[in-house]
């Protein structure tokens, strides 16, 4: 990938720069509660600030229908925090290649700012209509000279701004982007051992492939959150009414006898907090629960968290790893009561002396929510799925791009 230091070295002064950031921030009635992925793509866009381009980004967030404005998912406060970020006025278009955003690209003077409005409000930027992908794509590039691509939250995805865009206009990768691959380079090609990697979050199955391919690769694997509950039934454990996915239990039952075949370390939770009534998040009301062994989940109760014995073993587990790959909370993170195994898991990676690398937006909100310093961290990644995709040995459309 030709990287944003030679389109620097080119010269950028004057010439319109699309920039492809990830500003897909979560909001609460409005308001940004993480702006950690602003934050990791401002050092390109004011890179090629200062160097005198006229910056245009543009990016997507959340997942509108695709037919129009739809105010919940305005990036107007991305574009407001970027400006206070950047310490400048940033200019924002209310659309996408319409007035607004030709208007608003032809103000711009050179070293100035704008972002376009959400991207996925138009239909051809997610379209798996690769004609009506790239005329979106050829909008798009009707507002720029040159293109960086640095959203990494996306280049999994073949969407029009990430796949079709780089092609039609001088391309190179941002600072962000270059950083992420450096670090997933250490996940797979240069991996120091022994490698720890922790999965958590909800569904088993948003993680099998990357399970599939890191039964030859890793040296131990925990797994907590929601997913675990498969692996204990799996175990003819009883969970409850925990979060099970019974048609994945063959799957996760051949990969635990893989595992020991491999001479992977497949650890599970040895005891769980189980309760009759998911908590109430929102208002913060103490939860009811009890801590029970693994395998004894009362039937009517459901798993929200891993339980303190697990704590400490996975953070044994953890202590003399030389390479962590963290992605998933391994509890309802969200609530107090539940937060504590969570937190436990980034405790151990901030202890340990070990290139440990945070991955997935629930992840990475999770340690900043529950107060730990992100510089603590050897690399906390801005794409969850992203990173999950490459681990698992797929090629990445938006990478793929910058490339040719």
């Amino acid at each position: 990938m030709k990287t944003i230091d030679e389109l620097l070295a080119d010269g950028v002064a004057g010439k319109r720069v699309f920039v492809r950031a990830d500003l897909n921030v979560p909001l609460k009635e409005g308001v940004i509660t993480d702006d950690g992925r602003i934050r990791a793509v401002q050092p390109t866009i004011a890179k090629l600030a200062e160097a005198g381009a006229r910056v245009v980004v543009a990016s997507h967030l959340g997942r509108p229908k695709g037919t129009g404005t739809e105010p919940d998912f305005s990036l107007a406060p991305a574009a407001k925090r970027l400006g206070e970020l950047l310490g400048t006025e940033v200019a924002f278009a209310t659309d996408t290649v319409g007035s607004s955003a030709k208007e608003t690209v032809a103000a711009l003077a050179d070293g100035r700012v704008a972002v376009i409005e959400n991207l996925r409000f138009n239909a051809g930027e997610t379209s798996k209509d690769e004609a009506e992908r790239v005329a979106f794509a050829r909008e798009l590039a009707e507002l720029a000279d040159l293109y960086v691509g640095d959203g990494f939250g996306a280049v999994h995805r073949k969407h029009a701004s990430v796949f079709d865009l780089p092609k039609l206009l001088p391309h190179a990768a941002g600072y962000l982007i270059a950083t992420e691959v450096g670090v997933l380079k250490k996940l797979t090609a240069e991996v120091k051992r022994p490698y720890v990697v922790v999965l958590g979050g909800a569904k088993v199955s948003d993680k099998l492939a990357v399970i599939d391919e890191l039964l030859g690769k890793a040296d131990r694997i925990l797994i907590g959150g929601g997913m675990a509950y498969t692996f204990l039934k799996a175990k003819g454990y009883e969970v409850g009414i925990s979060l099970l996915q019974q048609d994945q239990i063959p799957t996760v039952t051949e990969y635990m006898e893989r595992a020991e075949k491999n001479g992977v370390e497949l650890v599970l939770p040895v005891d769980i907090l189980a309760s009759a009534d998911f908590p109430d998040i929102k208002g913060g009301t103490p939860a009811v629960f009890e801590t029970v062994d693994a395998d004894k989940i009362p039937a009517d109760k459901e798993g929200l968290d891993i339980g303190p014995k697990t704590r400490e073993l996975y953070a044994s587990k953890i202590a003399d790893a030389e390479t962590v790959f963290w992605n998933g909370p391994v509890g309802v993170f969200e609530h107090p009561d539940y937060a504590n195994g969570t937190r436990a898991i980034a405790q151990a990676l901030v202890d340990s002396e070990a290139f440990t690398v945070v991955g997935g937006g629930d992840s990475a909100a999770a340690v900043r929510i529950l107060g730990f310093d992100e510089n603590a961290f050897g690399h906390i990644s801005t794409g969850g799925g992203a990173s999950l995709e490459y681990l698992e040995g797929k090629t990445l459309p938006g990478l793929a791009a910058l490339e040719g």
